[in-house]
């Protein structure tokens, strides 16, 4: 450094060179380099003795060069007495940096130019940085801008919309222009707004970071959707909160399967529920049946003792013999109930059936109750059993009569109805289907769901059994089709009864034949149950007959091998040994063709197995219905009925 130099000027050249990251230099009116700094040669890699007296167009780029671009700046400083510019820059090695540069006009007092001051740094890092930065920014947008089942966008403070993205706008309904400067609230419904979910939702979210939620939104056009729902807060490097970034997006058709599933487990539990009740009063109800078959039998054989003698006793028996109708009538719904009853199905007429049983319907309504009847001729045959089709209707009059306390109207209406797969449980096809409906007080939501349970009513002591409905549902499963039930409090039920429809011709019920069985046969009974067994033995000897009992099918081929073949073989169906009743009334059949075989039995599964194999008597039976059946199985065996004919004349 010349010695010449004054203070100021050297402290000013000390600087010039203390500083690092700004190359600063001369240069002359026409663009030679004059001096360099320790910064310029670390930024452009010359030193001082190989640039100074050059031109500055060498730190400029070819293509600079050849549009003028020095020549232009130096201009441009020399005119305004400044000039800023950007752009690549040359090292002595030809590598590139992005360089900001500044070319200050130096001037005499006199105004006389005398060259320039020109500040260049090197930018390449920052430029980097702020173009990753700025592909970043361009990426995110790209990336927000491109998801549509996604509403993306931010709210302020206050609650208010301060961008859109396209998703935004496909499940919202509302362009960026429409809704940029609105608030959220707009997006809920009137009972949202009006209980302040929308403010506490910003509130929650300001307090814990983050609020999630599900529930009913507004688009633009008014329908609702199911929304899922994040609204996270930001907020900037010192805490302060800045806005919310919201998430919304449309689960509508996710909630509807999630509805729809829990409704097929529910219908599931309740199939089950329903099963495993029917289950169990199957079995009770078939127990029962022998505990009838001796209390009732007993009571027909002490009447024919008594003689009606004794007036008190006769009035126990009529006491007796009418709770066991009563029992019977109720293990007859309970195996209705359980899809245990033994069935008779027929092809019917609906129309033609409630034309035939009105009066009855009507009978037992009371006076301020009327019934309306809509049930036309072309509607679809079915097939049922129809006495329990007639029971089940008018169960459920009775059922509609309870709810009417102060009068109202009870309708039956027919429709014919075709069942998509997946409409109604596993039902499909064609359907016609009996709508009973009241007018009266309705069920809540959990009565409704247990209507259909045996034993359970809303009646009071001594007012019901609560076995109606379950003797139509059971009747309904049984013949294979489905019972829905529709109630609301204060508005009436409905219940809607699908049968499936069937192309046989309509039949007309007829009359059971009464034939009475001819007295002095030879019965051989085969009971394992010994107070079952005395009932039976006891009651066909009351109509005349001889009896011997045996407890078990080998006894009895033993008994008839001896040569004590009877003239009928009345026999239990379900026994324990070797021999159960189906399979005694097969072997006898094969050893001896023309002995008429009669079975028994209260479980009704066992007489399902029977079919038409076998004439069947179904316990608790009485007198009347034992002779019925006796004589029927002889009507219907010829050569047993000449034999059994004989056999008479002869002790005669």
């Amino acid at each position: 450094m010349p010695a010449d130099l004054g203070g100021d000027q050297r402290r000013f050249q000390l600087l010039v060179e203390s500083i690092t990251d700004h190359a600063i230099y001369m240069l002359d009116p026409e663009g030679v380099v004059l001096s360099w700094n320790p910064a310029a040669e670390r930024i452009k890699a010359y030193r001082a003795d190989q640039i100074i007296g050059r031109n500055f167009q060498r730190f400029f780029t070819t293509e600079d060069q050849q549009a003028g671009i020095p020549t232009l700046l130096l201009a441009r400083a020399r005119r305004e007495g400044r000039a800023q510019s950007e752009g690549w820059r040359v090292r002595k090695d030809g590598t590139r940096f992005w360089a900001s540069a500044t070319v200050h006009a130096i001037r005499e007092e006199d105004g006389r130019l005398v060259g320039y001051a020109k500040i260049t740094r090197d930018m390449t890092e920052q430029r980097e940085a702020a173009r990753a930065l700025a592909e970043s920014e361009r990426r995110f947008r790209l990336l927000v801008e491109s998801v549509i089942d996604y509403a993306l966008f931010m709210i302020d403070p206050n609650g208010i919309v301060t961008n859109w993205n396209t998703g935004a706008q496909h499940i919202k309904g509302y362009s960026a222009e429409e809704i940029i400067g609105q608030h959220i609230s707009r997006f809920y419904t009137d009972t949202d707004r009006a209980s302040g979910v929308p403010i506490r939702a910003l509130q929650t979210a300001t307090e814990t970071g983050k609020y999630e939620s599900e529930g009913w939104r507004v688009r633009k056009d008014g329908n609702l959707f199911w929304a899922s729902v994040v609204i996270d807060a930001i907020r900037d490097e010192t805490g302060k909160l800045i806005g919310f970034a919201k998430i919304t997006r449309d689960i509508t058709e996710r909630r509807k399967a999630q509805m729809e599933l829990q409704k097929a487990h529910e219908q599931l539990a309740q199939v089950q529920k329903m099963d495993a009740i029917g289950q169990l009063t199957g079995g009770v109800a078939h127990d029962f049946n022998n505990l009838l078959m001796v209390i009732g039998g007993q009571a027909e054989l002490l009447r024919t003792r008594l003689g009606g003698a004794d007036p008190r006793a006769t009035r126990s028996l009529d006491a007796i013999e009418t709770a066991t109708r009563r029992g019977r009538d109720l293990t007859r719904h309970l195996l209705s109930f359980a899809r245990r009853q033994h069935l008779q199905p027929l092809p019917i007429s609906l129309s033609d059936r409630i034309r035939g049983i009105e009066e009855l319907f009507r009978a037992s309504l009371p006076a301020p109750v009327a019934l309306m009847i809509d049930v036309p001729s072309f509607i679809w045959p079915v097939e049922v059993d129809p006495s329990e089709f007639e029971i089940a209707l008018l169960n459920m009059i009775v059922n509609a009569r309870d709810a009417l306390p102060d009068g109202g109207v009870v309708s039956i209406t027919g429709e014919n109805v075709t069942l998509r797969e997946g409409e109604i449980q596993d039902l499909s096809g064609d359907f016609a289907t009996l709508t009973i409906r009241d007018s009266g007080t309705g069920m809540p939501p959990d009565i409704r769901e247990r209507v259909f349970e045996p034993f359970f009513t809303t009646k009071g002591v001594n007012k019901g059994t609560g076995l109606g409905l379950s003797q139509v549902y059971g009747f309904v499963h049984q013949a294979g089709g489905h019972i829905s039930v529709t109630s609301e409090l204060g508005k009436g039920t409905s219940f809607t009864i699908y049968l499936p429809r069937v192309q046989a011709t309509p039949v007309a019920p007829s009359e059971p034949r009464e034939v009475d069985a001819p007295a002095g046969l030879n019965v051989l009974v085969v009971e394992d149950n010994p107070e079952v067994a005395e009932v039976a033995a006891a009651l066909l000897e009351q109509l005349g007959n001889r009896v011997r009992v045996v407890s078990s099918g080998t006894d009895a081929l033993a008994d008839m091998a001896d040569g004590n073949v009877p003239d009928v073989l009345f026999s239990d169906i379900v026994m324990s040994g070797e021999f159960d009743g189906i399979a005694l009334g097969r072997r006898v059949r094969e050893l001896y063709p023309n002995l008429p075989v009669l079975l028994a039995t209260g479980y009704a599964q066992t007489a399902e197995r029977v079919g038409d194999e076998f004439p069947i008597l179904h316990k608790p039976y009485e007198l009347a219905d034992l002779n019925r059946a006796l004589g029927l199985l002889l009507a219907n065996s010829p050569a047993s009925t000449a034999a059994t004919l004989r056999k008479l004349r002869v002790a005669t």
